[in-house]
């Protein structure tokens, strides 16, 4: 099992949408997972529009990609990197630090998290 920043069991982020890199409604990461989608984050408009500003539109619905495209109110596992950047621009949205896995801490201490925890 997978462990969260807090040390605990990884807990599940959203089944809908379905998220995680193995689209398994978790964060969890591997060798394969080359962008370490290991942050639970909610969405906020604010986020959604930073986000496809630096490049990353999160909102348009992508079907040929099976990606319906997110909403504000949606958990969805972001970047490491990402969340970050978000974060260094003062736009970082909510996170659940239960469903953080703990790879983040490789990228975001668990302070920086914990300013923006929705859990």
């Amino acid at each position: 099992m997978a462990t969260n920043v807090l040390g605990f069991d990884l807990e599940p982020c959203s089944m809908t949408p379905l998220t995680g890199f193995y689209r398994d409604g978790c964060c969890n990461t591997g060798g394969e997972d080359l962008g370490v989608h290991t942050v639970c984050a909610l969405m906020t408009s604010e986020f959604l529009e930073f986000s496809a500003k630096v490049g990353n539109d999160l909102s348009t619905p992508r079907p040929e990609l099976g990606f319906q495209g997110l909403l504000p109110g949606d958990c969805w596992c972001l970047c490491a990197a990402r969340w970050k950047e978000a974060y260094d621009a003062g736009m970082a949205p909510p996170v659940k630090l239960g469903s953080t896995h703990r790879a983040t801490l490789e990228w975001v201490s668990l302070e920086e998290l914990r300013q923006h925890a929705s859990d």
